[in-house]
């Protein structure tokens, strides 16, 4: 269970802590755009801690456009131990901020979650890594990442086809390795990627629905 720090936030940010736990999705929404509008320090805590409970997706959004604009030598080392939390949304949606926020002293935190039990955290450390990724280790990130070809479902897949694709040429090599696998599934990403490098709108679908059938079929079909 994660507990909202509401502790050492009396006078004027008194009202702004609770209206970020009302039942109101809208007022939650009202009180993140406040915080963000005018930043004040002290309420870093109740913003990170806020991410980790938040059900509704527009009110984390709104609560990581305010953190962006809080001072990142508040927000980075904060969301960093947010990572090391036990609960997947703490995890997910500090990576999410973190890659927004674009400071790449979070790399090597960022980078040790690419293989995240939990598949919406793997994915959000996916496209914080491209985003964060220090100039010169894209190549590294690419062959880290190809690791997981074949994670999950259509989703999944698409979204580390669309991180590595962020990579640049620098994820082609590993790809034309990836696609030797004897693995069918492993396969039909490595292609289903390389066809996104080259065109964006490509089918990745269709590649992948032909590895499901070829998986069904065995490795030899």
């Amino acid at each position: 269970m994660v507990v909202v720090n509401t502790t050492n936030h009396g006078g004027s940010n008194a009202h702004l802590v609770d209206a970020l736990a009302a039942a109101d999705p809208s007022g939650r929404l009202r009180a993140a755009l406040s915080a963000g509008t005018r930043p004040d320090p002290h309420l870093t805590d109740t913003l990170v801690d806020r991410c980790a409970v938040e059900p509704d997706f527009f009110v984390r959004d709104m609560l990581t456009w305010a953190l962006c604009r809080f001072p990142t030598e508040l927000t980075v080392p904060r969301l960093v131990r947010e990572l090391g939390s036990d609960t997947a949304q703490a995890r997910s949606q500090s990576l999410h901020t973190l890659s927004k926020i674009g400071d790449r002293l979070a790399w090597p935190a960022v980078s040790a979650l690419l293989h995240d039990e939990h598949d919406e955290v793997a994915r959000s450390a996916w496209r914080a890594a491209v985003a964060l990724v220090p100039p010169g280790d894209e190549a590294a990130l690419a062959a880290d990442l190809t690791t997981e070809l074949g994670r999950g479902d259509q989703h999944l897949q698409l979204s580390l086809s669309r991180a590595l694709v962020g990579l640049g040429d620098a994820v082609l090599p590993v790809l034309d390795a990836a696609g030797t696998s004897p693995d069918p599934r492993i396969r039909a990403h490595a292609e289903a990627t390389k066809r996104l490098c080259h065109d964006p709108d490509s089918g990745f679908t269709l590649s992948v629905e032909t590895a499901k059938r070829v998986a069904v079929a065995g490795p030899d079909a």
